[in-house]
């Protein structure tokens, strides 16, 4: 990829009654961001002026088009994807706010797998309302698996913390009886795959959380930690990996020893997300590895307590926003480099 070529950002606004929009048109009311990429928004004119006159965002100018490839780069592009105007009601959970925001998701993942958006950002959903025949999923990175034919990886990252998940939206009891040797497997790979080629880590160093209190206390508290996850490690490990654990999740941030790591491979959503979320809120980015295309998007819901207002804060967002052109660029680099190692090598003598 030449430096000079601008990133085109597909962007889907999320629930229509949420913090969405909000949060879009704030990242780009700085001019700034514009010189970083090229915002592709899937809604339409109508639904993003409303929003405009609500929050009362009036510097911020688009350019309405019909077609994610008539974007204009040092623009907000808005792609027309609905005619009519939605009813738009802050803060409420309502069917028309669902619909919407499956509207927006499929036009910017067509637009994603047809080349004419490079990367995408996705603002929040609700998982409830956005269920359809056309949407029968726990949340964006299991839909998006579907639609990219891909294994996909929930990994939370900031610039000194990154966070896998084993398992992510699973109910509690159903845990352990999800997580298998080949399952560890998989993610591990993902995990070191997406740290080479997403992150620039030369030699990945990845620590695994245990399942159980204390994981497991020597089988005092459960099995599964020395059953299968030790095993399994310790397998991963002889192949050359550097994967260690499993670790006591209830000290493991406490003491700092995430530092040690690039990242961090934790058993269930909260285990991760909590201390994840707790150490990096309003830095982190939920991004979506193991794909063919990137996708990130910010680490927190709808808000639709003060959706409306004017109140949310954008900085998550607009960190997806960075995160997203950073891992693009850092995907095209390397695959230039796999391509021609020994053309790369001998440059560099």
């Amino acid at each position: 990829m030449k430096p000079e070529q601008h990133i085109k950002l597909g962007i889907s606004v999320g629930d229509i009654n949420g913090i969405g929009i909000e949060i879009i048109l704030k990242t780009f009311e700085d001019s700034r961001m514009l010189d970083f990429c090229t915002p592709v928004i899937f809604a339409s004119n109508k639904t993003i002026s409303a929003h405009k006159k609500q929050l009362k965002l009036n510097n911020i100018n688009y350019n309405g088009i019909d077609d994610a490839a008539h974007a204009i780069d040092g623009k907000i592009n808005v792609v027309n994807v609905w005619k009519e105007q939605p009813n738009i009601t802050f803060g409420k959970l309502t069917e028309e706010g669902g619909k919407y925001a499956l509207l927006s998701l499929k036009a910017a993942v067509a637009s994603l797998k047809k080349g004419t958006t490079d990367a995408l950002v996705t603002a929040p959903i609700h998982k409830t309302n956005i269920q359809s025949d056309d949407f029968k999923f726990p949340g964006h990175t299991d839909y998006l698996a579907k639609e990219l034919k891909g294994q996909s990886l929930m990994f939370m990252v900031a610039d000194d913390l990154k966070v896998g998940l084993l398992t992510d939206h699973v109910a509690v009891k159903d845990v352990s009886q999800n997580i298998t040797p080949k399952l560890i497997h998989n993610k591990v790979n993902k995990i070191h795959q997406s740290l080479l080629q997403d992150f620039k880590v030369r030699r990945p160093k990845i620590a695994i959380l245990g399942i159980n209190p204390h994981a497991g206390d020597n089988g005092v508290i459960g099995k599964e930690d020395d059953e299968i996850l030790a095993p399994t490690i310790q397998k991963i490990h002889e192949s050359g990996k550097l994967v260690y654990g499993p670790y006591s999740a209830d000290s493991f941030f406490a003491t700092n020893n995430y530092k040690n790591f690039d990242a961090i491979l934790a058993s269930y959503h909260d285990q991760g997300l909590i201390p994840f979320k707790t150490l990096t809120f309003g830095k982190g980015v939920n991004y979506t590895a193991g794909l063919y295309k990137v996708r990130t998007s910010p680490d927190h819901g709808t808000a639709f307590e003060i959706a409306g207002k004017g109140e949310a804060d954008h900085s998550s967002f607009k960190e997806a926003v960075f995160t997203a052109i950073h891992i693009f660029r850092n995907r095209e680099e390397f695959k230039e480099i796999s391509a021609n190692p020994l053309e790369k090598s001998s440059a560099k003598l």
